[in-house]
């Protein structure tokens, strides 16, 4: 097999259709002398045989791994699964388009029980190591071996309360150790065993991510978003790096402007002490781009300016995943941002002033939006917000509040609005996300998967409700004392981020002067 090797001295470039969007643009950001971790490419091509479990490429594949890997030792001086210098990675999809949190991501793969006494050795940090095993065998666990993730989750919220400890990030290193005795557990129990040997790992996960292709909700959101001619996934194996490894860390998501409102201002979450996937997942609520700018302000100043140079680059707005490792930042994917459409609208005519794009161009960008059904919506005679959030995705939604996937469709059925109203959001909850007309969460950030999915989706959406608390089984929730049933009427901002309970009547108006200027660009082609 022919991989594809990403890295500074890699300057090859292939098309989003041969190794996927994602593994694309981190060849671009490698050229622009951008900071990325090496990596190697499984093509798509591979895909669809894989899947299906044809012998003849799972040689290819294992030949191609076989290479990869050698090729990221070289590059990164550390050995795959080592006793004293490991080396850990990531193994991801990325189809020729974007499918935001769809396909599934392995992460700490090669974090053997030796390559975590390699981590302690290395690092220092008995702490940190263990946080990677944890991490590794939840990930791995609940990709590859299909174990339900509540598992992991009890055995977790047990830790922590026992601990005292408010979060895992808070779990001391024997309290972690702890942990990875029992997920260790957990795995024997209710699996046929843990892969011991670290490119055993690597295979497997790179199946499940390939499987992932023909995932419920994979399949969903290419239906819903006319994705039928997707031929399938790259797989993408990069070498890790740390978020988790100490107080000067962490990772985050950042978008070089407001996608839900089009503003020019950058959008940047961060969550310190932790891994990508802590962030997208929507499972906590970040801090923002001022906690880096007082903690480490050259950090700041450097995504800031790669925000700029990847802006210029592309011409388009940007969806930056990044990691902080002790103070070095890390760029780990870029895309073009998912957004509003008030948001395209403005962002069209920003580019053309700014000369990064044409007027035609422009043009091209807003084709499939129905600009004559455009309009500011607003909450009128709403009252007092019940609780406030981050507002995720701009717009107006009043609706009956839905607690789950089904019930929404259920509800949406019967002819009204629908307010989906979860604890989190992930993507699982696509099916949802298309029947609502907004979506309301206790925790998570503007930059989850799932809040990507609602601006694409043009849904408003407000995360990061603390005052909210939800029980998705008993179809109810309390917002500051109050109770909410299912089907009980609620009106959501999701610019402002407040929740009101309630049915609010909305004022419509027109953005006439963006409208105009369109007009201008149709009128001058």
């Amino acid at each position: 097999m022919d991989i594809v090797r990403i890295g500074a001295a890699s300057p090859d470039t292939h098309s989003p259709e041969t190794i996927g969007a994602k593994a694309a643009n981190l060849q671009r950001m490698a050229a622009l002398g951008l900071p990325v971790p090496p990596a190697f490419v499984l093509p798509i091509e591979f895909c669809a045989a894989a899947v299906r479990g044809n012998a003849d490429v799972a040689e290819e594949l294992a030949d191609g791994l076989k290479q990869g890997i050698a090729y990221l030792e070289s590059a990164t001086g550390r050995r795959f699964g080592d006793r004293r210098r490991p080396l850990l990675v990531s193994v991801r999809s990325g189809a020729a388009r974007s499918m935001p949190g769809m396909l599934d991501t392995v992460l700490d793969v090669g974090c053997t029980a030796d390559a975590m006494r390699g981590l302690i050795r290395s690092s220092g940090d008995p702490r940190f190591a263990a946080d990677c095993r944890r991490r590794f065998l939840e990930s791995f666990g609940g990709v590859v071996l299909g174990i339900e993730a509540s598992a992991f989750a009890r055995r977790l919220h047990d830790a922590v309360a026992a601990e005292g400890a408010g979060s895992a990030q808070a779990l001391d290193g024997e309290a972690l150790e702890r942990l990875v005795a029992a997920y260790e557990d957990i795995i024997e129990q209710e699996s046929h065993g843990l892969a011991y040997e670290p490119m055993d790992q690597l295979k497997s996960a790179a199946d499940a991510v390939y499987r992932s292709w023909m995932s419920e909700r994979a399949v969903v959101y290419r239906r819903l978003q006319n994705l039928g001619d997707l031929q399938g996934t790259a797989v993408t194996v990069q070498a890790m790096v740390y978020g988790n490894c100490g107080a000067a860390s962490g990772s985050g998501v950042a978008f070089s402007r407001d996608p839900s409102t089009g503003a020019t201002a950058p959008v940047i979450d961060v969550l310190f002490a932790s891994q990508g996937e802590d962030v997208v997942s929507g499972s906590h609520t970040p801090d923002t781009e001022a906690a880096i700018a007082r903690s480490l302000p050259a950090v700041a100043a450097k995504l800031r300016n790669a925000l700029t140079r990847l802006e210029d680059e592309f011409a388009d707005v940007q969806d930056v995943e990044f990691t902080i490792e002790n103070g070095t930042l890390w760029l780990l994917q870029t895309r073009s941002a998912k957004r509003t459409p008030q948001a395209a609208v403005r962002f069209a005519i920003d580019f053309v002033r700014e000369g990064r794009i044409t007027a035609a161009q422009g043009l091209q960008r807003l084709d499939g939006i129905d600009l004559a059904a455009l309009a500011t919506r607003r909450l009128r005679d709403a009252g007092t917000p019940a609780t406030r959030g981050t507002g995720a995705s701009a717009g107006i939604a009043v609706g009956r509040a839905a607690f789950d996937p089904a019930s929404a469709v259920r509800l949406a059925g019967a002819g009204d609005p629908i307010i989906l109203v979860r604890p989190d959001t992930t993507t699982a909850d696509v099916a949802g996300f298309a029947v609502a007309a907004g979506i309301v969460t206790a925790v998570g950030g503007r930059t989850a998967h799932a809040a990507l999915v609602a601006r694409q989706m043009g849904k408003p959406c407000v995360v990061g409700c603390a005052a909210l608390a939800v029980e998705p089984a008993q179809h109810c929730a309390r917002v500051n004392g109050s109770a909410l049933n299912e089907g009980d009427w609620l009106s959501i901002d999701g610019e402002a981020g407040t929740v009101h309970l309630g049915r609010a009547t909305v004022i419509t108006e027109r953005p006439e002067a963006e409208l105009k200027e369109i007009e201008r660009w149709r009128a001058s082609g």
